[in-house]
């Protein structure tokens, strides 16, 4: 692993000269047949085929195997799948992993569509989920099942931030079963503001979408793995036809050289908007793993390394529909979208009732409507004041 501090990583990862031909950047290779000289080139490609050698297009080109490297570098891995989304790689890398009969512990609050994914797609396997409260902790022991394959983590959770006691809950999975492969949706952590890794996760999954890709137009999955899981990932994602186009790759892997001092801004601006909210009379609670307010704040301190621009807030009351369309219908810098990570700030809202559904170890612990803002590169006075406008408009 690199000694190199992280700026300068995400600079220089998977810029090697055999990668770059020559110029700053690695080279866009579009290709799906791959032209042998020789049977003797045939035969050595197909013996290295797993192993970066150009081999067919589906497995891979010098575009590919430059963010892979780089990815496997940033975050300490043994080697790195891409998927065209994040949902593919987290679905995609539990498949890998898990068999008819089988069982998976599910954080309770993961992100909507991997729930969807267990619920749907699993159950039809004959393959078990049970949901756990995030805050359990070591609690989660009592959970296993000798059948248990897989526990997936996702911190913090997708839309109400709980920070998970990561350490704690991977400490009391090893004691039951060391073999169980502990996987973590660190997306929000860009692969880098928390080592998934270093903590004994097995693999680290995120949705380049976000943070990597950083500007909200093309879509793209990671998973790094250790190296017990890596050889197993690599080939079953790769039998489930799973990988990205070349063009997105090298988005991907440019996206890496501003990615640290995007989220640098990213967030200064969201602790500075976080705690201007705490101040509103509107507000209940922020849930920024920053502050103290939010659930986990503790663990976040011990565990990560900085933040980004994701947090939600509670209001003290619950909108009307009127109300709600009122106030999310007339921002000026803050835009309703799905997704995150981009440079621009976007805003969205949910109902308690409306979580409880995709809260299935247990109901939220508030009643007033929740607001999820991704603060962007905007300046963030300007930012301030938009939601100062928002909030007269209740």
């Amino acid at each position: 692993m690199s000694s190199d501090k992280l700026a300068t990583q995400l600079v220089s990862a998977g810029r090697d000269k055999k990668f770059s031909h020559g110029a700053v950047n690695p080279v866009v290779q579009r290709a799906s047949s791959i032209v042998f000289d020789s049977v003797k080139a045939k035969k050595a490609a197909t013996a290295k085929r797993a192993d970066g050698e150009l081999f067919y297009g589906r497995r891979g080109t010098q575009t590919h195997f430059s963010l892979q490297q780089a990815m496997t570098e940033l975050e300490g891995g043994e080697g790195c799948a891409l998927y065209p989304c994040g949902a593919a790689a987290v679905t995609n890398s539990i498949l890998s992993f898990v068999s008819a009969g089988e069982h998976i512990l599910m954080t309770g609050a993961a992100y909507e569509p991997t729930q969807d994914f267990c619920n749907v797609m699993l159950a039809k396997m004959n393959v078990a989920t049970t949901y756990y409260d995030p805050m359990l902790g070591e609690g989660i022991a009592a959970l296993m099942q000798p059948n248990t394959s897989v526990v997936f983590l996702e911190s913090p959770s997708s839309v109400t931030m709980e920070v998970q006691d990561i350490p704690a809950i991977v400490k009391a999975v090893r004691a039951v079963n060391p073999e169980v492969i502990i996987m973590i949706d660190n997306t929000w952590a860009a692969g880098v503001l928390f080592k998934a890794l270093e903590h004994d996760i097995d693999i680290s999954i995120q949705a380049g979408t976000k943070y990597i890709i950083g500007h909200s137009d093309y879509m793209l999955g990671t998973a790094v793995a250790n190296e017990r899981c890596w050889a197993q990932l690599r080939e079953q994602s790769y039998l489930m036809g799973q990988m990205v186009d070349a063009d997105t790759a090298y988005m991907a892997s440019r996206g890496l050289r501003t990615m640290g001092i995007r989220l640098k801004q990213h967030e200064a601006a969201s602790i500075q908007v976080a705690n201007w909210l705490t101040t509103r009379s509107e507000v209940e609670r922020v849930n920024h793993p920053a502050l103290p307010s939010c659930k986990g704040h503790e663990f976040y301190k011990r565990d990560f390394n900085g933040c980004n621009g994701l947090f939600s807030f509670i209001l003290k009351d619950k909108l009307s529909n009127e109300q709600l369309a009122n106030y999310l219908d007339h921002f000026a810098h803050f835009s309703m979208a799905y997704s995150w990570g981009g440079y621009e700030s976007l805003i969205l809202a949910n109902q308690a009732s409306e979580l409880n559904r995709i809260r299935p170890a247990g109901d939220v612990d508030f009643t007033g409507t929740l607001v999820r803002l991704h603060i962007g590169l905007e300046d963030v006075e300007d930012l301030i004041a938009d939601l100062e406008a928002g909030f007269a408009r209740l």
